[in-house]
């Protein structure tokens, strides 16, 4: 299967060599993401697509020095929803009826039951919450890139107040929660590129319940 070739291939590169690649290749990666399913169809993030160099800079020094967030062509920033509010959950099934073109019942109730739920949970509830959809997003963009014979660094070692300061997510009601630079692989500046891709077994990672 062709998909499971890619993901072969597919590696956390530890550098890459600063080449732009084919927008058309990003946007794809960006659908794919936007295309992920979440909890209630909320999409509860947004993905800010940063290819300005001097900001690249600043995010270095707060993510362990890894070269990879200034030697990628795009870093994507993946930001989740600071907490559900009334306004964002009705944003999106007003959405939903747009483009449908009509009104549920059941949808509607639907929409009632979260409106009575998430906007009166804890902000760190709703924001770990919001954190894992991103998470499904980012998966799909990981197996999209690779699909593009791109390389995408998954990173979580960065400081998430420094991020959100530097990209005034704060002010937008959003965290950071997870990085993933593109670009394509150093392979003389990564000793660990050729070496042979290690996983469990497929019996120590799988259970199959009858």
């Amino acid at each position: 299967m062709e998909l499971l070739d890619k993901l072969n291939w597919r590696y956390a590169a530890k550098a890459m060599n600063g080449e732009k690649v084919a927008q058309e290749k990003i946007d794809r990666i960006i659908e794919a993401a936007r295309l992920a399913p979440t909890s209630s169809g909320l999409q509860p993030f947004e993905i800010f697509v940063i290819t300005n160099q001097d900001i690249k800079e600043q995010i270095k020094p707060i993510a362990w020095n890894q070269s990879v967030i200034t030697d990628c062509s795009h870093l994507l920033v993946f930001a989740a929803w600071d907490t559900y509010t009334a306004d964002r959950i009705n944003y999106m099934f007003d959405l939903t009826n747009e483009i449908r073109g009509f009104k549920n019942e059941g949808w509607e109730n639907y929409r009632k039951m979260l409106l009575d739920s998430y906007p009166q949970k804890d902000e760190e509830e709703n924001f770990n919450h919001a954190s894992k959809q991103a998470y499904i997003a980012f998966a799909l963009a990981i197996a999209a890139a690779a699909y593009e014979k791109l390389d995408a660094t998954p990173l979580e070692g960065f400081d998430p107040k420094a991020v959100d300061e530097i990209l005034d997510l704060r002010a937008k009601g959003l965290r950071s929660t997870v990085l993933l630079p593109i670009g394509k692989r150093a392979p003389e500046k990564d000793w660990l590129v050729d070496l042979v891709k290690v996983r469990k077994s497929t019996e120590d990672l799988v259970t199959e319940i009858h």
